[in-house]
């Protein structure tokens, strides 16, 4: 029920932390990688990675807050393998660290535009072309701050409650066309993105003590969830959140 030998699997964000730990699980389970962030030199040496590996990876440089750019990236992963299975939308930015009255206008437009918007314009991109295929399995990264308050990355936990929401619309507009959505809502994974707060040793504590596993995820433990969302392993699951967070949402 795991299989997903030669589905083809666009990850955005996946030159580093969690989006690279899924695109490593997708391809050592079989599957066509599409690496995807800004940077193509970073890129390109992820893809290469795998290659070397004997796996199956491209490597298509794109900004997710430019349209004509999500385009390119869907195009070009057409014209190199014909169809697209899995979409995950991993690629998030969060430009502030503070609170809300210290939020300037511009960075919560680049947050929302970066966040949700590009989440719809990928959705809506690749929609089509799975339901050519009568299936497709489309994941947004949210994050727990979707559920909690936060004093410092509330306009980031906005845009991440907003993802939540979109999954929930997406979902019952692409069911009857045999496409699932569904997000996951990481807790606290220790990567580059998240280095603010775990390299805090006083939220650290905190955090720890606040988690019955009494520690921070690993980026590859997420990974796992993004296998199981895009298998036949959850075929009748969608417009769902799944919480990975250690445990600490239920405390």
């Amino acid at each position: 029920m795991f299989d997903i030998k030669d589905d083809v699997v666009i990850i955005t964000g996946s030159s580093r932390g969690i989006g690279k730990a899924i695109a490593i699980q997708m391809a050592r389970a079989g599957a066509k990688v599409v690496i995807s962030s800004r940077k193509e030199e970073a890129c390109q040496t992820v893809a290469n990675d795998l290659k070397n590996q004997g796996l199956k990876a491209i490597s298509i440089p794109c900004h997710v807050g430019d349209k004509e750019q999500l385009k390119n990236l869907v195009q070009k992963t057409l014209d190199e393998w014909g169809k697209i299975d899995t979409l995950i939308c991993n690629a998030a930015t969060n430009p502030t660290y503070g609170p809300l009255s210290e939020l300037t206008d511009n960075a919560f437009e680049k947050i929302i535009q970066v966040n949700v918007q590009s989440s719809i314009w990928l959705s809506n991109l690749v929609v089509p072309h799975m339901i050519k295929n009568k299936k497709g399995s489309i994941i947004l990264m949210s994050s727990i701050t979707a559920l909690l308050g936060s004093e410092v990355i509330g306009a980031y936990g906005i845009s991440k409650a907003a993802e939540a929401a979109l999954v929930r619309n997406l979902a019952t507009e692409l069911g009857p066309k045999g496409i699932r959505v569904n997000a996951i809502a990481p807790g606290l994974i220790k990567t580059e993105f998240s280095r603010a707060l775990w390299e805090d040793p006083d939220y650290l504590k905190k955090q720890e003590t606040a988690t019955p596993l009494r520690r921070m995820g690993l980026p590859e433990e997420i990974a796992g969830v993004a296998h199981f969302l895009s298998s036949r392993a959850s075929s009748f699951m969608t417009g769902q959140l799944l919480v990975a967070d250690g445990g600490e949402t239920i405390l």
